[in-house]
C-alpha cells in the first residue's frame, strides 16, 4: 500500500502545521508547494498571536458537562471569556449544539483527553528538534508552565479536569502560597495555590518560529504559492490541482491545513465539516518590566501570561462570532486589565502606543479533537485542521502524522478520534 516515493503534494496553509507538513513531507523525497496568500507567521496569523504555550496537558475540551447552563451568559454577556454573538447565533447554532453534546458527560471528556494526550506529548522536544534545525533553537523552552488559583477550594472546583489529567499520565507540583511567592514575587498576593506542570513548556515567539520553519522548508526545496486557494479539482476519484485565485497548482496529493479557512475546501470534494472560529485576542505589553518568571494561566481571568521576545503577552477570550465580524477591543482591553491586575508592578498609565492588541482566529471542531486524516472523496487529500486551542502545541506531531499518512503508512499515534469522517 505504500505509495511511490516522490510525489507533488500541494499543501493549503503555512501556518505552524504546513509548514512543518511540507518539512516532514519533503524528508520523505517528496516535491512539496505550499500555498499560502500572506507571509507565514505573519500578524495574519492564527500562529503569530498564539499564547506560546506547549502545554502537553492541554487535553480537555472546552465543552463540560454542565457548561449547557451558561449558555444564556454567552449569549447576553459580551464581554465575558466565552461570547457568542446574537447576529451569529442562527449560524453557528449547530455547531454550538455540538459543541455542548460533546461535553456532556465525564466519559466523553475523557475519552477526549486519551485522543489528545498522544497528540500532545513530548511536545517541548518535537518542536525543540525542528527549532534548531531551522537554526532557532533558542525559542523553544521546557520550564514548566504554571495554573494560579486564588485558592486551594478555587482549584477543587476543577477537579473533573484534573483528575482525568492525572489518569491519561499528567503529572504535577502543587505549590502553597509562600512556595507561589519564593517562584513569583511580582504575582499578586490573592493568588493562593498553584500548580506546576512541569513537562510543558513555551514558545518565545510563535510567529517567529513559524517564520523560520518556513524558511527551514524553502531551504529544503518547498516551493511557496502567494495565492488563496478556492477549491479542489479531481479526476477519477483523485485530486489533480489546487484552484487559486492566481491560477490551478497542479499537483499528485493534497493537504488541507488552511487553519478556519479549511471548511469551504473540504466542502468543494463533498466533505461538509462543522468548522467553526473561536476568535481569540491577546494583549502584549512591549517594554514590561515585571511579570512572571514562568508562563502561567490565571484560572480567575481564563488567560494565558508569557514572555515572548516581543513582549509580555496576555491571550484569551473565545467568541462565536465568525471570520468576517469586526473585532471588539474591549475584549482585549479586559486582558490588559487582568493583566495589569495580575501583577501590581505594572504601571497602571501604560501609554496606547506601549501596549499592542490583536485579533485571531482559532480553527475549531465542536468535539475539541482537530480533523487529520483522510477525505471521503480520496486517499490523497489528507485533512490537517480544526486544532482548536492545540494548534501550534500539536503541530510538531501533526505534520508528521500528515507524512505518514501522505506515504500510507501507519501513523504513530491512534488517528482514529480525529478522522473527519465522524462528522459525514
Amino acid at each position: 500500500m505504500t505509495e511511490p516515493a516522490r510525489r507533488h503534494i500541494a499543501i493549503i496553509g503555512a501556518g505552524a502545521i504546513g509548514v512543518i507538513s511540507a518539512i516532514e513531507l519533503l524528508r520523505d523525497g517528496h516535491r512539496v508547494t505550499v500555498i499560502e496568500p500572506a507571509t507565514p507567521g505573519g500578524e495574519q496569523a492564527a500562529s503569530y498571536g498564539n499564547a506560546g504555550w506547549l502545554s502537553t496537558h492541554s487535553v480537555i475540551p472546552p465543552a463540560m458537562p454542565g457548561t449547557w447552563k451558561s449558555v444564556p451568559k454567552f449569549l447576553n454577556d459580551p464581554l465575558g471569556p466565552l461570547a457568542v454573538s446574537w447576529s451569529y447565533l442562527p449560524k453557528a447554532l449547530p455547531w454550538l449544539v455540538q459543541y455542548l453534546l460533546s461535553g456532556w458527560t465525564d466519559a466523553r471528556v475523557e475519552a477526549t483527553a486519551r485522543a489528545l494526550r498522544p497528540l500532545l506529548i513530548d511536545a517541548p522536544a518535537l518542536h525543540r528538534k525542528l527549532a534548531e534545525e531551522a537554526g532557532v533553537g533558542h525559542l523553544i523552552e521546557r520550564q514548566g508552565v504554571m495554573h494560579v488559583y486564588p485558592s486551594r477550594a478555587a482549584f477543587d472546583a476543577d477537579a473533573l479536569g484534573w483528575s482525568i489529567r492525572k489518569r491519561v499520565g499528567v503529572t504535577w507540583m502543587e505549590l502553597s502560597a509562600d512556595e507561589m511567592r519564593q517562584r513569583e514575587p511580582d504575582l499578586h498576593p490573592r493568588y493562593q495555590f498553584g500548580v506546576l506542570v512541569e513537562e510543558a513548556g513555551r514558545c518565545r515567539d510563535p510567529g517567529g518560529y513559524v517564520a523560520a520553519l518556513a524558511d527551514h522548508a524553502r531551504s529544503l526545496g518547498a516551493e511557496f504559492v502567494a495565492a488563496t486557494a478556492r477549491g479542489l479539482r479531481q479526476a477519477n476519484g483523485k485530486p489533480v490541482s489546487v484552484l487559486t485565485d492566481k491560477g490551478e497548482v497542479t499537483c499528485d496529493a493534497v493537504v488541507v491545513a488552511a487553519g478556519a479557512h479549511s471548511k469551504p475546501l473540504a466542502a468543494s470534494i463533498g466533505d461538509r465539516l462543522p468548522l467553526e472560529t473561536e476568535r481569540g485576542y491577546h494583549v502584549m505589553i512591549e517594554s514590561a518590566e515585571t511579570g512572571p518568571r514562568t508562563s502561567m494561566m490565571a484560572s480567575d481571568a481564563k488567560m494565558v501570561v508569557n514572555w515572548t521576545d516581543r513582549g509580555l503577552r496576555a491571550a484569551g477570550q473565545v467568541e462565536i462570532a465568525g471570520l468576517a465580524a469586526a473585532p471588539n477591543w474591549k475584549r482585549a482591553e479586559i486582558l490588559r486589565d487582568h493583566l495589569l491586575g495580575m501583577f501590581p508592578k505594572l504601571p497602571k498609565d501604560l501609554p496606547p502606543a506601549a501596549i499592542r492588541s490583536w485579533l485571531g482566529h482559532r480553527p475549531s471542531m465542536p468535539d475539541g479533537r482537530p480533523c487529520l486524516g483522510y477525505s471521503s472523496a480520496s486517499r490523497d487529500v489528507v485533512y490537517a485542521f480544526g486544532h482548536g486551542h492545540v494548534g501550534l502545541v500539536s503541530s510538531a506531531r501533526t505534520g508528521r502524522v500528515v507524512a505518514q499518512l501522505i506515504g500510507g503508512r501507519e501513523p504513530e499515534i491512534p488517528v482514529a478520534p480525529f478522522d473527519p469522517k465522524r462528522y459525514l
